[in-house]
């Protein structure tokens, strides 16, 4: 399933067509850079309507409140996490050499915009739980096209064949989110997408066959 059919099941029909609509991505990447700068509890609509170059009442055309931007925000920018690995899905490579890919690209991705990066490793966090709920929706969909590559890797003999689905991807997700976080928090003072070997090594020592 690519992304615009996955989105507009959960968003439904009348969401995606707001996303289609001019202002819908500026403001989308206006709230990004305010939520980043001023903290989710601070990041006023009024803040990001300045930002976006709109007025305060046209942001209330496109997301009902401050929790609808933060929410649409995270289905945006999750979109291209979910595009990019569709695409290395796609490659004649190995498992291993997808997971390889796949981590190089989250790091790639966040570490080329710092205010998403602070965004997702740690203004999320602070979220309510209905905002939360709603964003793991959303985050399911990478999810699943990630245990493709763990699948592939079972059945071709490279990852243990007996190994728990469930906890290998907690494992990987688990393992690229907290070294992201850890860059973030230690203010990007190196370079992540260098880490993505060796992240890809400890994995791989952790799931091969």
């Amino acid at each position: 399933m690519n992304r615009h059919s996955y989105f507009h099941i959960f968003l439904g029909g009348d969401e995606l067509v707001k996303k289609d609509k001019p202002k819908y991505k500026q403001i989308v990447d206006a709230a990004v850079i305010v939520i980043a700068e001023n903290g989710y509890h601070q990041a006023q609509v009024s803040k990001i309507a300045k930002q976006a170059g709109v007025a305060d009442g046209t942001i209330y055309l496109y997301f009902k409140n401050k929790e609808d931007i933060l929410i649409s925000v995270f289905q945006e920018k999750m979109g291209m996490f979910v595009e990019k690995l569709e695409h290395i899905l796609t490659q004649e490579v190995s498992a291993s050499e997808k997971l390889r890919l796949m981590i190089e690209s989250h790091f790639g991705l966040l570490s080329g915009d710092l205010h998403l990066a602070i965004v997702t490793q740690l203004e999320l966090r602070q979220s309510n739980h209905e905002i939360r709920m709603k964003i793991n929706g959303v985050l399911r969909e990478y999810l699943l096209q990630m245990d493709k590559i763990l699948v592939k890797g079972m059945e071709d003999g490279e990852f243990d064949k007996d190994m728990d689905i469930r906890l290998a991807r907690q494992m990987v997700f688990g393992t690229m989110d907290e070294t992201i976080t850890t860059w973030v928090m230690n203010d990007h003072k190196y370079d992540l997408v260098d880490l993505a070997p060796k992240v890809h090594r400890l994995l791989m020592k952790g799931m091969r066959a």
